[in-house]
C-alpha cells in the first residue's frame, strides 16, 4: 500500500457481510437440495471468471452476474425451473438477506479506524445502511454510499467520485476494497484510487491484482 494512504472504502457484499444462504436458498431446499458452502464457494470462482470476462468485452446480455450464478447453481443441481431461478435472483438482490457476519468483524474496523477514516460504497437497493445497523457496524463508516441512492452502480465513475466527495478524500490517497476484479478494482483503479480484492472465494489467486482473502489480513497489513 502506498505511504500516502488515508481514506479506506468498502464494499459490503462478499466483503463485510455475506449472504444468508439457508434463507436465499430456501426454494432449493423445498426441491430436496441443499448446496454447500464449497459448491457455492467454486461457483461463485467459476461466475466471476465469466462474469469479468462479459465485462471486459462490453456484452450488455452477460452483465448480470446473480442471474449467471445462479443459472450454473441450477445446472449443476439439474433443476429447470424458471420460476425457482427469478426467485433466487430476486431475494439475494435484496440487501436484508446479506446479514451474515463474520466474528470479529466490528473489532477488526475499529482497530482499522483507529488509523484510516473508513467508509462504504455499495451496489444495493437503497437500504444498505439499514443492513449494516442491524449487523452493528454501521457506526465503523463516516459515510456509507448506496448505488440505490446515488442512481449510479459501480464500476461507474460516478458512485465512486460521490463517495470520495462525500469523505473530502482524494482519489490516489484512497484505498478500495471489494470482491469483483471488473467491478470494484477496476472501478476504483479507474479513477485513480488504489484497490484491493477481498477474495474470500479464491476467485483470483494468481491473478495480476492486489488480494487478500480475509478482513483479518487486511488489518494485519495496513495497520
Amino acid at each position: 500500500m502506498p505511504a500516502q494512504l488515508k481514506t479506506i472504502f468498502f464494499d459490503v457484499g462478499n466483503t463485510l457481510l455475506f449472504p444468508d444462504r439457508t434463507h436465499i436458498l430456501a426454494p432449493l431446499a423445498k426441491l430436496g437440495h441443499s448446496p454447500s458452502l464449497d459448491q457455492w464457494h467454486a461457483i461463485e470462482r467459476a461466475t466471476k471468471r465469466t462474469f469479468d470476462r462479459a465485462m471486459e468485452q462490453r456484452d450488455p446480455a452477460d452483465f448480470n452476474f446473480w442471474f449467471l450464478f445462479f443459472e450454473r447453481l441450477l445446472d449443476d443441481l439439474e433443476v429447470r425451473d424458471t420460476q425457482v431461478h427469478n426467485a433466487l435472483i430476486q431475494s439475494i438482490r435484496q440487501s436484508a438477506n446479506w446479514r451474515v457476519i463474520r466474528t470479529g468483524t466490528r473489532e477488526l474496523l475499529q482497530r482499522l479506524g483507529e488509523r484510516y477514516p473508513l467508509a462504504v460504497i455499495s451496489n444495493a437497493d437503497g437500504k444498505i445502511e439499514n443492513v449494516l445497523k442491524r449487523c452493528e457496524i454501521a457506526d465503523c463508516f463516516a459515510s456509507i454510499t448506496d448505488s440505490g441512492l446515488v442512481g449510479y452502480e459501480k464500476p461507474h465513475p460516478a458512485i465512486f467520485q460521490a463517495a470520495l466527495q462525500a469523505m473530502q478524500a482524494k482519489a490516489e490517497d484512497s484505498l478500495y476494497v471489494g470482491d469483483v476484479y471488473s467491478v470494484d478494482y477496476l472501478g476504483a483503479t479507474g479513477v485513480g484510487m488504489q484497490g484491493i480484492l477481498m477474495d474470500v472465494s479464491g476467485a483470483y489467486r494468481g491473478a495480476d491484482a492486489d488480494r487478500v482473502e480475509s478482513l483479518e489480513e487486511l488489518v494485519q497489513r495496513l495497520v
